[in-house]
This record gives structure tokens, C-alpha cells and sequence, in this order.
């Protein structure tokens, strides 16, 4: 069970995650560098609480993220997450390979500092897994867990979460941050589901969870992709067994490749597979999934179909 809730959100209401709760969902928002601003994702933020979304999470990349995410923190009572990579990217004008890892660590820092209640980090993804990814149909398809491979690429070092995992969850545990494990290598496709590369990187995440709870931070884990009907309880099984329990933080799953515009609903039934073997936290999709950013009628559709 975690209970994403930092402190410094004042006006966050604490909502439990995990198998003794209900099955939580997220809804995600977020402007691009062309499209969207402050006033338009705290449109999109009050429908997506309307219709019953759990919790948000501001994957703002472009111009005025902080003030974006500001906003949000200040409106909502629903817990919200972030994806710390993407600002320090934006705010280096998408010029990956010069990031400096304590860069990284303090928007991390700021981050928290601000009341952000969860953050989704790449930690697992090491250098020696990136190449297994590499031999996949669609390779690496996560936003944050390309940044990741192509620092690693471009500088020849180790992922700097996962090399400096013990300064990440000190700023983790001295605001009572929840990090959600992000799975950078999850599948794109239904033929890459289940392979060597995610796999490894779950592994990895089990390591990072037992370092978290010895340290008092409270991790959930993220996961998997696309991934064929068949496959989906299998999925919820192995994340319990290797990540001993940790709740587990579903991105769709996703059961068909073919269904654009209509990913809401393909999320929604991988989703109910995925909670009746274990999941106990859903990410929503929407109509716009593959297709576009979505708008107010997308995140109203998105959370029904997930609720």
C-alpha cells in the first residue's frame, strides 16, 4: 500500500493505493511546446476530477512548466505526479546528452519542494539492457526511457538515477514523495510484449523497491505496455512475485495494436484483466492515444472508460 501525499500539497486529499483499496486511476495532462497552456490543462484538470479520476499527473514538456504545474498543485485535491526528466530536458532545450545528472537532482528537489506527490523515474533501465531493446520491432517507445538510453548512448555512463539512488531517495523521503518506478523499457507493441529487455528491467525495479522500503520511501512500480490478452495476468503475477507486492501502476495494459481512437476502450479491458489479477492502479487512455494531445472531451472520455 502507498498513499501518495507529500506535505507541502496543501490541498490534497490522501487516497491509498494498493490491494486492500480500490483499483485507483490515474487521469494524465499536460501541455506540448505547441499546443496547450496553464488555463487549458486546469480546464482539462477540473473534468478529469468531474468524471472521477483518482489522480493526475502534469506531463507538461515546452514553455512554463513550472507555472503549469503551480496551477495544478494549487487547484487540485486529487494527488499529482510528475515525470522530473521532462522539465530538465525542456529547460535544456531538448539537448539530451549535455544534461548534468545533479541538474537532474534538483528539479527532482524543486519538484518536491513545490508538493508534487509522486514522480515516475527511469531508475531501472540500465546500459547493458538498452541493446536488448534495441532488436525489438518498435524499440524503446517511453518517453522518459529514451532520454535515459540516449544519455547513457551519447555520454557512455550508467543511468545517473540508478547510480545515485541514494541521494534520489533522500529528497524522495525528506518530503514524503511516493516514486512510482518507471518502466522504460515497456513494450510498444504486442510483438515485443514479455521479452528479455522488459524483464530485465523489472528486475531491477524489484532491487530499487527493497532499497526504498529500507529507507522509508514509499515505491510503487509501473508497467507494461502492450501486451497481448493472454499475457496480462502472467504480467500481474511476476511484477507481485519480483517486486515482492509493490503495487503496480498499469499503462493501459494495452491489448491490440490496431485500435487508434478507440484506445480508451482497448485500455479499459486490458485494465480489468490487469486489476482482477493485481494491478491496483490504472493509467488512463483516451481516444487521442497515438494520435494526438488530448483535449476536454478526450480526458472526459478517457477517465469513464477507465472507471
Amino acid at each position: 500500500l502507498v498513499i501518495p501525499l507529500n506535505p507541502n500539497h496543501a490541498k490534497a486529499v490522501p487516497v491509498g493505493v494498493g490491494r486492500l483499496c480500490t483499483t485507483k486511476v490515474n487521469a494524465n495532462l499536460g501541455r506540448s511546446p505547441t499546443n496547450s497552456g496553464k488555463g487549458d490543462e486546469l480546464v482539462k484538470l477540473g473534468v478529469a476530477l468531474k468524471y472521477g479520476a483518482d489522480f493526475v499527473m502534469d506531463l507538461s514538456v515546452g514553455e512554463n512548466i513550472k507555472e503549469i504545474r503551480r496551477g495544478m498543485l494549487a487547484a487540485s485535491p486529487a494527488p499529482l505526479g510528475t515525470v522530473p526528466v521532462y522539465e530538465t530536458i525542456s529547460r535544456l532545450k531538448g539537448d539530451i546528452p549535455s544534461m548534468d545528472p545533479k541538474f537532474l537532482l534538483d528539479v527532482i528537489r524543486a519538484q518536491a519542494e513545490e508538493g508534487v506527490d509522486f514522480m515516475t523515474l527511469h531508475a531501472g533501465l540500465l546500459s547493458r539492457d538498452v541493446e536488448k531493446a534495441m532488436t525489438r520491432r518498435m524499440g524503446i517507445v517511453s518517453r522518459g526511457g529514451s532520454i535515459m538510453a540516449e544519455w547513457m548512448k551519447r555520454n557512455g555512463q550508467e543511468n545517473p538515477l540508478y547510480e545515485r539512488w541514494d541521494e534520489v531517495m533522500e529528497i524522495l523521503a525528506e518530503h514524503d514523495v511516493t516514486v512510482s518506478l518507471g518502466d522504460g523499457l515497456r513494450s510498444g507493441c504486442l510483438a515485443d510484449a514479455s521479452d528479455a529487455a522488459q524483464f530485465a528491467e523489472l528486475d531491477v525495479l524489484g532491487e530499487l523497491v527493497a532499497r526504498c522500503r529500507a529507507r522509508g520511501v514509499q515505491a510503487m512500480v509501473e508497467g507494461p505496455g502492450h501486451i497481448p490478452f493472454d499475457q496480462v495476468r502472467m504480467n500481474m503475477e511476476r511484477e507481485q512475485k519480483v517486486c515482492d507486492g509493490a503495487p503496480f501502476y498499469v499503462l493501459g495494459p494495452l491489448v491490440t495494436d490496431i485500435a487508434p481512437g478507440y484506445d480508451h476502450i482497448v485500455g479499459a479491458i486490458g485494465g480489468a484483466v490487469a486489476a482482477q489479477n493485481g494491478a491496483d492502479f490504472l493509467c488512463y487512455l483516451t481516444p487521442a492515444e497515438h494520435l494526438s494531445l488530448p483535449d476536454e472531451d478526450d480526458v472526459r472520455e478517457g477517465v469513464i472508460a477507465s472507471k
